[in-house]
């Protein structure tokens, strides 16, 4: 395997590679007042990647691990109105296609939020492989999405006073994914 990593792949490498959360982000953004944007991070994740011809991808976030950097906000997201952590501690992410177009990658996978299970696709790149300073060999790729977060439960909202609301259904969603053979 190379250092370098290759520009256009039209396969992930053949394995199971487990996703590292350290080197590795999960992003969210929505704009409030359809103006500025609010940028969230899921630290608390873990997953796996399989490569080779029938690649599939699966993963798995602590809910209460949601941040945008506000104390306020962040108690408001773990509650009933948004993902009511205490009872739906978990999001999850299960591929179901996995393909690419060209050096477009195309995931089609289940997406389950505060119990519900949505269909969602995502497009980004596949962006190599290679090996790190400690020799562990290494994948990396890139997706992002959108989903409208009132399909999930996620209804709360507020009134502005003159007119419209205050958050957007459609939430931005943006993973970067580095992750280790493990097999």
């Amino acid at each position: 395997m190379s250092i370098i990593a290759e520009s256009s792949a039209t396969q992930i490498p053949t394995g199971t590679w487990s996703i590292d959360p350290a080197w590795s982000s999960l992003e969210f953004e929505v704009r409030k007042i359809g103006l500025v944007p609010i940028k969230g991070r899921v630290p608390g994740f873990s997953g796996a990647i399989v490569g080779g011809d029938d690649p599939s991808l699966v993963g798995a976030a602590d809910a209460a691990s949601i941040t945008t950097f506000d104390e306020m906000r962040d108690g408001h997201l773990q509650s009933p109105d948004f993902f009511d952590t205490e009872r739906y501690p978990e999001l999850r992410f299960e591929s179901r296609e996995i393909a690419f177009s060209g050096d477009d990658l195309l995931v089609t996978g289940d997406l389950t939020i505060k119990g519900t299970t949505k269909t969602v696709e995502l497009t980004g790149s596949f962006l190599g492989a290679g090996v790190d300073a400690y020799g562990n060999d290494r994948i990396a790729l890139e997706v992002e999405g959108k989903v409208d977060r009132t399909d999930f439960g996620l209804e709360w909202n507020a009134p502005l006073p003159g007119g419209g609301l205050l958050l957007p259904s459609e939430v931005a969603l943006r993973a970067t994914v580095t992750a280790t053979r493990t097999a």
